[in-house]
């Protein structure tokens, strides 16, 4: 097999791995459950992809503390709520509050922020972007 073949076929087998190894729900969809927990927003697979955050490692919903509700992302909650967002405080960070897409298992906010983006239940990797971004759920 000539080099540029063998190389055309290893992209080809990549892509297929990435896009065909996580179950596809047929469009975005506003509930879904992980394990008896429910989770709102638009989400795209059932690991809480959403249609705004939905690389490999986008595998976590956060529950708002204004709602009690579990939402893949803080746009997916804007655009179903219908109040404004709370964040949680730094008193409340034991309070379970991410839901690893993954396996169900539901974190701490002090866990999550000490996981080095790892589920501690399953091992499954969390993007570590998400923590450009926890002004928007916990006290700063």
């Amino acid at each position: 097999m000539k080099p540029t073949h063998l190389i055309s076929f290893f992209i080809l087998l990549f892509y297929f791995n990435l896009t065909y190894s996580q179950e596809k729900m047929p469009k975005s969809t506003n509930i879904f459950q992980i394990e008896g927990t429910t989770v709102y927003g638009q989400s795209i697979d059932k690991q809480t992809r959403c249609v705004h955050w939905h690389s490999a490692l986008d595998v976590i919903a956060i529950k708002f503390k204004c709602c009690d509700k579990y939402y893949p992302c803080f746009s997916c909650h804007q655009e179903e709520a219908k109040h404004d967002h709370e964040v949680w405080s730094k008193t409340e960070f034991d309070q379970k509050a991410i839901l690893c897409g993954v396996c169900g298992h539901e974190l701490s906010i002090k866990e999550y922020m000490v996981s080095s983006n790892t589920c501690p239940n399953c091992e499954a990797s969390f993007n570590p972007g998400c923590s450009n971004h926890f002004h928007l759920y916990f006290e700063t």
